[in-house]
């Protein structure tokens, strides 16, 4: 089960300007924070209102603060790409549930995270049952992060320790720039960087599953 956690990162009353805010934040670009409700008075409701808006806006919220998920059509091909090699195999053995990048998850109170791509063992879910609710709590046993340009390494570094203090199991981040993958484990270093050459394995999360990174990287190049 995901743990409780009541002290913020964000505590508005500290902070004296925009900047300040940004840096709590990780470094992020102005733009992806919203304004509309005001940092520090956004809720859960807002997070889905996002989602159902004309413009469809994948966002998390950090205390109070809507921020946007950085991601682009590049992003999406490798997350569609990842989903499908993960399903291939969760599927057949009932394994658990894999999501995409608009799977928003409460991993405690006033936090909401939306991996790029996650898995969830039945085990994770109350009753091994799919919960009904838009943002349930839930931690997944693996959450994937695909770097995009406005990423910073200080925002990874907060999504990953908010991911471990819930309970995350393995954090997998992609880098398509460099065509790399880190596997973090715990702590801020990654317990493996994986070439475009190696072969990323599901551990003991998801013994016998493997996924070759030049297979997943070769979706950015395929052509009609």
């Amino acid at each position: 089960m995901p743990a409780t956690l009541t002290t913020p990162v964000l505590d508005e009353s500290e902070l004296e300007n925009l900047a300040e805010l940004l840096d709590r934040l990780g470094g992020i670009p102005p733009e992806r924070v919203r304004l509309r409700p005001p940092p520090g008075t956004a809720t859960e409701a807002d997070v889905l209102e996002a989602l159902e808006a004309p413009r469809k806006r994948i966002c998390e919220l950090i205390d109070g603060v809507l921020v946007e998920k950085a991601m682009g059509y590049r992003e999406s091909v490798l997350a569609s790409a990842l989903i499908e090699f993960l399903n291939a195999f969760v599927r057949p053995r009932n394994l658990g549930l894999v999501t995409a990048p608009d799977g928003t998850v409460r991993l405690w109170a006033g936090r909401v995270r939306a991996p790029d791509v996650a898995f969830f063992s039945w085990d994770q879910m109350p009753g091994r049952k799919r919960p009904p609710e838009p943002i349930p709590t839930l931690s997944p046993d693996l959450a994937i992060e695909i770097l995009s340009r406005s990423n910073t390494a200080a925002e990874m570094r907060n999504k990953r320790r908010d991911f471990f203090s819930a309970e995350v199991r393995v954090v997998w981040q992609i880098d398509p720039e460099t065509r790399t993958a880190e596997v973090y484990t715990q702590g801020d270093q990654a317990d493996a960087v994986l070439a475009e050459t190696d072969v990323l394995d599901g551990g003991a999360i998801l013994p016998g599953f493997t996924l070759s990174l030049s297979q997943l990287f070769a979706e950015l190049n395929r052509q009609g």
